[in-house]
């Protein structure tokens, strides 16, 4: 996103600019969405990108978004770097008290407006601070409430399903994160791809090569299209396939 996108405190209570600001970030998002996705990990870059288009229907939603401002200029916000003049993002000293901030931020938006399109948004930030301060626990509680609460079509669900299987390797649980990898497939279809390729990743390091194999060796025939077929060749060569 260029400089001018960037909008200050007083315009993000304007509907209008706000608006535009939305517009402007979705279409970021869009254009860079897979690059987004190979970068790894949860990304919170994609709840701050996309918190901003939940400007939407009923005067709920629309006092929700504009409760989510707080939430959103934490996620914006520099770790150590001098804030710029009037921008809408906050400076913090250190990551952990981002991920503090994000946490606090996040649990005002639920408390007020569980059930709106920020509430959700609000879940999912919350299970990506969570998991960055390392409190997997709590991660794991945030994921499966965003999923149980947002839609089933919703585009952001792969953010949280990842997150359940980050949050089980994390915890030494590998079976657990093949598992979370398995449901990632099957529930975001879009990313189908990306979960397999972690499966195959977290059943190599759980010492199942051959289960690995398998997956690594199917994975261009079932994901034709897909932009980490590559990547899924390399890791196939080096467990001496292909």
């Amino acid at each position: 996103m260029s400089k001018s996108t960037v909008i200050s405190r007083k315009d993000m209570k304007e509907p209008d600019k706000f608006q535009e600001a939305a517009t402007q970030a979705a279409s970021w998002l869009a254009s860079r969405k897979r690059h987004v996705m190979l970068a790894g990990g949860a990304a919170v870059v994609v709840v701050l990108l996309v918190a901003v288009v939940s400007l939407v229907q009923g005067r709920r939603e629309a006092q929700a978004g504009a409760a989510g401002a707080e939430l959103l200029t934490a996620v914006a916000g520099t770790v150590g770097q001098a804030p710029t003049p009037g921008a809408a993002a906050q400076t913090f000293p250190t990551e952990e008290a981002k991920q503090r901030a994000i946490v606090a931020a996040a649990d005002k938006v639920i408390a007020q407006y569980a059930g709106t399109g920020p509430g959700d948004l609000a879940l999912l930030s919350k299970g990506d601070a969570h998991y960055k301060l390392r409190e997997w626990d709590g991660a794991k509680d945030a994921y499966e409430k965003f999923l149980a609460a947002a839609p089933g079509k919703d585009s952001l669900r792969f953010g949280a399903l990842e997150g359940l299987g980050l949050v089980a390797e994390a915890k030494g649980d590998l079976d657990g994160a093949v598992k979370a990898y398995e449901r990632m497939a099957k529930d975001a279809p879009a990313f189908a791809d990306r979960a397999d390729l972690e499966r195959a990743r977290v059943l190599e390091q759980a010492g199942k090569g051959a289960e690995a194999k398998a997956i690594l060796t199917d994975f261009a025939k079932n994901h034709e299209k897909s932009l980490l077929a590559p990547e899924a060749a390399q890791r196939l060569a080096k467990l001496g396939g292909g």
